[in-house]
């Protein structure tokens, strides 16, 4: 059973809003291979594929597996696919797949301000990770999450 968390404009992804979805209404998506919730890991590429419901995808849309724990608060668990719509920049606070140093991955709150970045998970037991602008390149922003186990916390 797949459970679907949908992003609505400017609003975080909220608990109480997980649905199921009829077979009919999903569509193939590329799944492009894994970001870590967690420390940065090396980007790297891979191609598969993962249905979503169709409301869900736009022009630029792909998908991500989630690695880690960091964004738990969010709603965000290790094993979740996301939904990533292509964009090349954020608002703070938005949740964003961001590339450090051309290499390197992670998923995080991103906040910029005149002394740098601060990519900030939403797991209280984790830190931040503070970078220099050119340091970062925002590659997308998460409009949704699969999750094909249990939802309950």
């Amino acid at each position: 059973m797949y459970h679907y968390l949908h992003r609505l404009p400017n609003l975080p992804l909220q608990e109480g809003a997980w649905e199921e979805i009829d077979d009919n209404d999903l569509v193939d998506i590329p799944l492009l291979g894994q970001v870590a919730a967690g420390l940065p890991i090396e980007a790297c590429p891979d191609q598969d594929s993962v249905q979503v419901p169709s409301r869900m995808v736009r022009r630029n849309t792909y998908a991500l597996r989630v690695r880690g724990n960091s964004m738990i608060d969010c709603n965000i668990r290790d094993g979740d696919v996301i939904i990533i719509e292509r964009h090349e920049s954020a608002e703070n606070g938005e949740t964003a797949v961001v590339m450090i140093n051309g290499q390197e991955v992670t998923l995080k709150k991103l906040y910029i301000d005149k002394s740098g970045v601060r990519l900030q998970p939403a797991n209280e037991t984790m830190a931040p990770i503070f970078l220099k602008n050119d340091d970062v390149q925002v590659l997308g922003l998460v409009m949704g999450v699969v999750r094909t186990e249990s939802i309950a916390a």
